[in-house]
């Protein structure tokens, strides 16, 4: 697995290479000081994983997160940062993350969830799982169909797609199709953006 581990703190990119490291399936590519290196970073070599910061200077990771995932979709975005407000966190899924790691995670633990976030699972730390469960103000849904909504808040339980075909006494492909018409209509680029928006 490649790394690129982004943040304007030396010590913090110097400590994570180090650590990372030491992991067999793992390498730490390169470092990167603030978004638009990290773009560049990602045209000598294109990573596996990028590590990111979210408040840096030049250009934020909410910004590059947008940016790589537009020049490399295949790119996995784990942002790790002190910050775990529901904006923040908000910004960084609907820019592209698929994983939202607090700094004070431990390494061994930080090395596990990337992997989980390579086999192609999303990857949120449980305190920020916990903030983005707190009510808030519902987005405006009223652009989706009863039948959309019910789809859309069944996604956001966490349900599978046969999970609510079940529930819905519909096929599973209706529910596919469904679903891709519920993304294009919020402009959103999956499920896990779709439960978030939902939730919000």
């Amino acid at each position: 697995m490649k790394i690129l581990i982004v943040d304007d703190d030396c010590l913090v990119c110097k400590s994570l290479k180090l650590l990372l490291s030491r992991e067999e399936d793992m390498e730490v590519i390169s470092t990167a000081g603030h978004g638009a290196e990290a773009i560049t970073a990602c045209r000598v070599e294109v990573p596996d994983v990028v590590l990111m910061d979210i408040q840096m200077p030049v250009m934020d990771g909410i910004q590059a997160t947008r940016q790589i995932k537009s020049e490399w979709p295949k790119v996995r975005v784990m942002m790790l940062t002190t910050f775990k407000d529901e904006k923040n966190i908000r910004l960084a899924i609907l820019a592209g993350a698929e994983g939202y790691l607090i700094k004070s995670t431990e390494v061994s633990s930080m090395a596990q969830q990337l992997r989980t976030l390579m086999s192609g699972s999303s990857v949120l730390d449980a305190d920020v799982l916990k903030q983005l469960m707190q009510p808030t103000q519902k987005k405006n849904l009223e652009q989706l169909t009863p039948r959309e909504k019910d789809i859309a808040g069944l996604v956001a339980q966490g349900l599978s797609n046969r999970e609510i075909a079940e529930h819905l006494y519909i096929s599973e492909g209706t529910v596919r199709n469904t679903l891709s018409i519920i993304l294009e209509k919020l402009q959103l680029r999956d499920r896990t953006q779709l439960a978030i928006y939902y939730l919000g």
